[in-house]
């Protein structure tokens, strides 16, 4: 082994005479690669006995003797040792008792990248040096040592040449001069002192974590911001105080909002409501004697009040309450559907009567004759008012006159007298009465449609005796007007989904009926529904139906005799009366979403009475005022477009500008609703009743 030892120290001597040496070693002793370093350098070591290691090096380029010792230095803080220069000796020693060790500053003849313990004071100008010392200490090995002296504000450093460097570097980065001016922030919108108290609340914390003074401060005759400290701190700072000084929609804490649809007069209370709800809620609300925030303060006197005129809202709030006003207003003031509603009202009304009678009489004058008779009225005539018609005709009653009547008698001074009276009467009324009213609502808006007239009725009769007249008699009648006609009453409810429509419907029907015998007034017709009924958006459903069947018989005989055959016939006078009254309602609702669909209904009604004034406006062979026309109706102007007055506008134009045929409807300016089917011509969109007789 010590001949392998002297080999190896011949070669490197001659690998020294050259300047390049290859260094391999396998296992070797470090005392041993000590040696080699120390033939190749001309350096003295001394080892400490603690310094035990097998060391394997392997190169493949030759490396001058400077470089084998820097190899050397590396080989030592691998495995844990240190090289420590005492004069013109070289002491290998374990790393543990560096801090200890003297060693030197890091001079310009020591590399940067060297391994050689090296310590550095460094000069900290612009940071603390203090604050320094656990940012780095990471980068510290244990056996370096790392320590500030806050009253020089220098850091000492001791460790290895190259991570001492790499120290310097870091520090160097960290240590720069701040700019330490404080920035003043003008503000446009904001109030300097809420967006200090909010910039202080949030930094407070995280000012001191960080051990950063930064100082915000308002002032309030600029409405300014100043900023004080760090650079990157008031850089953020700007940032959001930049972001928080953005304008309101409207600016300031008022706004005037303008409403579409909805009515101001009848959301501004609620919306009063709403923000003193909120306002008792908030967290700075105290009540009784304790001293409310300012926010608390400007919550509870948050207003809002409503101008008819411009249908718009004045709302004044802190910003916190304007948002959730205008949120709320945004959910109200929107486009509401609105609903067709479209009914038939078919009645049939069936009224017949027959009466068949015979009256004969028999009676002497002057002879003891017994009298006989068979009086019944018939058709509200008997033969008893027949003859006393004969004898008075001015006294007669046109009642007498209805019917058929034959009569045969004779009437003389002597002998038997006898009458007798064939009377038959039949009576027919029909009345078939098919309504189709229609109108057009805004979504849970209640819609009227009225088609009636005010028939007066008698209520009293009164007379008056006054004595300034000498007495006279005033009389005087107390009226009461009822309307009768058509009156549709609806108010339309869009579910949700918006497919189906809930229909609060009152309808009434009434017309003048015939008067009955013994009617003192005008008898009136009446027919009603009301109900709540659910609808498929464009289903038909039926509502109901008033159905009334009357049949009556009346027969007035004399007994026993009425009941024989043929000759019964004499005895006995029979009446007959049938009453059917049939009335249906149906209903259809139709949701118009958007003007098209509204255009496109207007379009269909409006061709529908335009062929309907056509075949009114026919022209006449003979007419009777010539020269003289009829009221037409003309189409109206586009859309956007104003017609002068007296001028129609072009001919054939629709309510939303598209060419009329008539009897064809004609879409809106966009496309027809999906599903909606070319309108028949002539006729008014309302869905046919079912099939059969009502």
């Amino acid at each position: 082994m010590w001949a392998l030892a002297a080999l190896m120290a011949a070669s490197l001597a001659s690998a020294q005479q050259a300047q390049h040496i290859t260094a391999n070693f396998k296992d070797a002793d470090i005392t041993q690669i000590a040696e080699a370093v120390s033939a190749a350098t001309g350096k003295t070591f001394i080892i400490d006995p603690r310094v035990r290691a097998q060391v394997t090096m392997l190169s493949t380029t030759p490396m001058s003797p400077p470089a084998f010792y820097e190899a050397f230095l590396s080989i030592l803080q691998v495995y844990g040792f240190i090289a420590v220069p005492a004069g013109d000796l070289i002491k290998i020693l374990p790393d543990a008792n560096a801090r200890q060790i003297p060693s030197i500053d890091l001079p310009d003849r020591v590399s940067a990248t060297s391994d050689e313990i090296v310590t550095q004071v460094i000069d900290v100008r612009n940071v603390s040096a203090a604050q320094l010392v656990p940012i780095l200490r990471p980068m510290i090995p244990q056996y370096g040592h790392l320590a500030a002296y806050p009253a020089s504000n220098i850091l000492i450093i001791s460790d290895r040449a190259s991570n001492v460097n790499r120290m310097m570097r870091i520090i160097r980065r960290i240590d720069q001069v701040a700019n330490q001016d404080p920035e003043i922030v003008p503000l446009q919108n904001a109030s300097a002192s809420e967006i200090v108290r909010v910039v202080n609340s949030f930094y407070q914390g995280a000012a001191a974590t960080e051990g950063v003074a930064v100082k915000v401060v308002a002032d309030e005759r600029s409405n300014s911001v100043l900023i004080g400290g760090d650079q990157a701190q008031r850089l953020r700072i700007r940032a959001l105080v930049a972001h928080l000084d953005t304008p309101l929609e409207a600016g300031g804490d008022t706004r005037v909002r303008y409403l579409h649809y909805a009515n101001a007069e009848k959301i501004a209370p609620k919306l009063k409501e709403q923000i003193t709800g909120i306002a008792q809620a908030a967290p700075g609300a105290t009540g009784g004697g304790a001293q409310a925030s300012p926010l608390a303060q400007a919550e509870k006197n948050a207003m809002v009040w409503a101008d008819p005129t411009n249908n718009a809202l004045v709302i004044t709030a802190p910003p916190k309450i304007m948002r959730a006003v205008m949120d709320i207003v945004d959910k109200l003031d929107i486009r509401r559907p609105q609903v067709l509603v479209e009914a038939i009202i078919a009645e049939v009304d069936v009224d017949k009567s027959a009466e068949l009678g015979i009256n004969w009489a028999a009676f002497s004058k002057g002879d003891n004759i017994p009298a006989g008779a068979f009086v019944s009225p018939v058709g509200g005539t008997s033969i008893v008012d027949l003859a006393g018609a004969i004898q008075n005709p001015a006294n007669a009653s046109t009642a007498l006159l209805q019917g058929t009547t034959i009569g045969i008698g004779r009437v003389a001074g002597t002998g038997v007298n006898f009458a007798a009276m064939v009377r038959a009467i039949r009576g027919d009324t029909n009345t078939n009465v098919v309504a189709t009213p229609s109108a057009v609502t805004m979504d849970n808006q209640e819609a009227e449609l009225k088609v009636a007239q005010e028939v007066p009725f008698v209520t009293g009769q009164f007379t008056n005796t006054t004595a300034v007249t000498g007495g006279s008699v005033n009389p005087f009648q107390t009226i009461q007007r009822q309307e009768v006609g058509t009156i549709l009453k609806v108010t339309p409810t869009i579910s949700a989904e918006g497919t189906s429509v809930m229909l609060k419907i009152s309808i009434e029907s009434s017309s003048i009926g015939q008067k009955p015998a013994g009617a003192v007034d005008l008898v009136t017709n009446k027919r009603t529904i009301t109900t709540t009924v659910l609808i498929e958006d464009g289903g038909v459903v039926v509502l109901g139906g008033l159905i009334e069947d009357n049949s009556v018989k009346g027969e007035q005989r004399v007994p026993y005799l009425g009941n024989i055959p043929l000759i019964g016939l004499l005895f006995k006078t029979r009446n007959a009366t049938s009453t059917k009254n049939n009335l249906i309602l149906f209903i259809r609702p139709k949701i118009l979403r958007d003007p098209a669909q509204a255009a496109f209904e207007t379009d269909l009604k409006y061709n529908y009475m335009m062929d309907q004034q056509k075949d009114l406006n026919r022209r006449e062979a003979l007419p009777l005022l010539p020269g003289v026309s009829r009221g037409k109706l003309e189409p109206p102007p586009q859309p956007g477009t104003a017609t002068p007055p007296g001028n129609a506008s072009a001919p054939g134009a629709s309510p939303s500008g598209v060419p009329v045929t008539p009897g064809v409807a004609a879409p809106d300016a966009g496309a027809a609703p999906e599903g909606a089917a070319p309108a028949p011509q002539s006729s008014p969109p309302p869905a046919p009743p079912p099939q059969g007789k009502p």
